[in-house]
């Protein structure tokens, strides 16, 4: 039996859910402060409207330097007992900061280094009582550890958590952090949505956006649904979000030039390259690298595959084996922008389509109740769904 934890999550799903490297080179010191720091993702309540221009066009601030160096490390996932979530958090940051420190010790120095979606807890059957207890906050202890090493090594970091909100009491939320080489947070990105109704007897219960939308619209305007972040690197994007190709044409229809994608326990390699070519962009997928010693589950929990696409939708750079290590591979941002437009999409022809369309569950289902456990999410969502 394949006990990983996305294929375990997707078994009733796989159809219904879910590069060569280019010249490496050292970069100068601070070079990534050049040209204003990135739009905070953190948005304020103001009711701001969609950020995007109607002419083919996109927003930018000035970029620093024409090509850059991504580092994508494929590391393990270490979960732990919930009672003894203090040492395995400690663990994991240990962990994170030491692959930092590998990352920089010799060879191409990413100009962004990458991480998949849980280095810090990795995944179990836990309920919500026992996330809130170790879900970190942003900024809080882990980042400000990991702020010290994208100052050290002048990177930006970007990774994956579960997070808490003082604004968002009880919810356990999961979030990719994106951090400038100041070590200042940039980005604290919400994944949008998750899977409802595929899984036999649980849902996932983390908030997501569609779980709170009307509210999260509310507090923080409709552009924040769809952040992307406007930095000296280029237009970035972050999604822990797969197979949905509609998300990302429309991150790519507000400018995103840079998807930054997280997995763990498995994903499509077809999805990312899709992606990357449909919408002439450049896309990562992080997934998590073998994990020995990973609780209840065995060695390879849907382990390995990360890769950096280019926009004909080809890997540029790849993981080559399922072992930890980092996949470094070159961004020539200024050549994509100087040709790159929004997506060529004939909305005339079936916008109308869209607009008819009714989704399978409601958004808004966490805003009435936050089910206590997986579990308890499955008998929520059950007899929700507005299909046949």
């Amino acid at each position: 039996m394949d006990n990983s934890r996305r294929k375990f999550l997707s078994s009733t799903a796989a159809t219904a859910a879910s590069a060569a490297v280019a010249t490496m080179g050292v970069v100068a010191p601070g070079v990534l402060g050049i040209g204003g720091a990135a739009h905070a993702a953190t948005p304020t309540k103001t009711g701001k409207p969609i950020d995007m221009r109607t002419d083919g066009t996109y927003d930018t601030v000035e970029l620093a330097k024409p090509s850059w160096t991504l580092g994508l490390v494929q590391s393990r996932v270490h979960s732990f007992d919930a009672s003894n979530w203090k040492a395995g958090m400690k663990e994991n940051l240990a962990h994170m900061l030491r692959l930092i420190d590998n990352s920089f010790y010799y060879g191409a120095k990413p100009d962004l280094l990458q991480f998949h979606e849980f280095p810090l807890s990795g995944w179990r059957r836990w309920d919500r009582a026992e996330i809130n207890k170790f879900s970190i906050e942003i900024p809080g202890e882990e980042t400000e550890a990991l702020a010290k090493k994208a100052r050290q090594y002048d990177t930006w970091i970007v990774f994956g958590a579960y997070a808490k909100d003082p604004d968002w009491p009880g919810h356990v939320l999961s979030i990719t952090t994106v951090m400038n080489n100041k070590g200042e947070i940039v980005g604290k990105d919400w994944k949008a949505r998750n899977i409802k109704g595929v899984f036999p007897d649980f849902e996932l219960f983390t908030t997501t956006i569609n779980d709170v939308l009307d509210r999260y619209v509310e507090m923080y305007g409709r552009d924040a649904v769809l952040p992307v972040h406007r930095t000296p690197l280029g237009n970035i994007s972050t999604s822990s979000t797969q197979r949905e190709p509609e998300l990302f044409r429309a991150l790519a229809m507000k400018g995103a030039e840079v998807f930054l994608r997280t997995a763990s326990g498995g994903f499509s390699p077809m999805d990312i390259g899709a992606t990357a070519m449909y919408n002439g962009v450049y896309s990562s997928v992080v997934n998590n690298s073998i994990s020995p010693d990973n609780g209840p589950f065995f060695d390879d929990p849907g382990a390995g595959g990360t890769a950096f696409y280019g926009p004909s939708g080809e890997p540029m750079a790849q993981a080559t084996s399922k072992d930890e290590q980092l996949v470094v591979g070159r961004v020539p941002i200024a050549e994509l922008r100087a040709r790159h437009r929004q997506p060529i999409v004939h909305m005339d022809l079936y916008r109308d389509v869209f607009d008819t369309y009714v989704p399978q569950f409601p958004p808004n289902l966490w805003s009435a109740y936050l089910p206590t456990s997986l579990e308890d999410a499955g008998r929520y969502v059950r007899g929700k769904s507005r299909w046949k």
